[in-house]
């Protein structure tokens, strides 16, 4: 990392500052006391402030376990005086004595050019990573050669079906079916979310919806990403919705843990606007698992007695309307 900063702005080093120390919160092993960096880096930019207002040069260094900051500039030049004969009672001056106290390592000189150059290294220990090299791992739910556009590679809407699929395999190979089921829940619940919302905002929708306006809300987020919902049965207790096009296509078959998207997304929403904040979703039928349509019946209200071993049950902590 380099940055460049005018040291004459007082402000543009304070910025840089929060910069710096935000870069290693971000990059740091988890737990690390950034207190003695942030000291440094503090004195370091605010010597150039003090001593060296003009051009800057900053750069961060991050091999290892330790950090190494570079600061130069085209200033006066740096006091050579060893940290034990500097006077403490002095205004300034102990900057550089302050630093050496918090670094690992502490090199400052005067440059032949004229300025000087500051070089400290700091014990910050960078976050470890896992290696990961997985071998390509091949399939129907990759986009077929046939899809490349002509201007070459693949389009937005090719990528993005590969890779949601793909996702849910490998958190199904890796995780297991039930781990796979809960990602997709929550990212069903997140995306559900701001589908009602735009609804809402489309139709001047305020306080809870009707269970028509609920059904309306589904039927139209699924036709916005080409899925083939329509409703076949209304009622104020549930919606019953067949679907005959499934937004994945029929690389679903590969990954049927993304059924709990459309549960959650449609859970969430009826919970959300139901007179108690209960629903329910049954996915009676699933093109996933090779019936010929899928058969959503959502609840409305808490699920039926003899339907709870199979619906997945959902609750809003705060039903609209309450």
């Amino acid at each position: 990392m380099d940055w460049y900063i005018d040291a004459r702005a007082a402000e543009a080093t304070q910025e840089l500052r929060h910069e710096v120390i935000a870069y290693l919160s971000r990059h740091a092993d988890p737990g690390t006391d950034l207190m003695a960096a942030e000291l440094a880096v503090g004195e370091l930019l605010g010597n150039l402030v003090r001593h060296a207002p003009g051009p800057a040069w900053v750069s961060l260094h991050w091999p290892s376990d330790t950090v190494t900051l570079t600061v130069a500039d085209l200033g006066p030049g740096i006091s050579t005086a060893p940290p034990d004969e500097v006077d403490l009672l002095a205004e300034s001056g102990r900057g550089l004595m302050i630093v050496d106290a918090l670094a690992e390592q502490l090199d400052a000189r005067a440059r032949a050019s004229g300025g000087s150059r500051i070089v400290v290294r700091l014990a910050v220990p960078r976050r470890p990573t896992s290696s990961l090299d997985p071998g390509p791992s091949s399939g129907p739910s990759l986009p077929h050669l046939a899809e490349a556009r002509p201007e070459g590679g693949f389009g937005k809407e090719s990528f993005l079906r590969a890779l949601v699929v793909q996702l849910a395999q490998s958190v199904e190979r890796t995780g297991g079916p039930d781990q796979a089921e809960r990602a997709v829940s929550q990212v069903g619940a997140d995306v559900g979310g701001q589908m009602e919302q735009e609804y809402r905002l489309a139709f001047d929708v305020v306080g809870r919806m009707t269970a028509l306006q609920v059904a309306d809300g589904l039927v139209r987020l699924k036709a916005a990403i080409d899925g083939g919902f329509r409703v076949t049965e209304l009622t104020e207790e549930r919606i019953v919705l067949v679907n005959t096009c499934c937004p994945f296509g029929p690389v679903v078959q590969q990954a049927p843990a993304l059924c709990r998207m459309t549960s959650s997304v449609f859970g969430g929403i009826a919970a959300r606007n139901s007179a108690d904040g209960r629903a329910a979703v049954v996915l009676e039928e699933r093109i996933a698992v090779g019936d010929a349509h899928c058969r959503v019946v959502v609840h409305l209200t808490a699920a039926p007695p003899e339907v709870v071993p199979y619906a997945h049950d959902y609750r809003s902590l705060l039903p609209l309307g309450a």
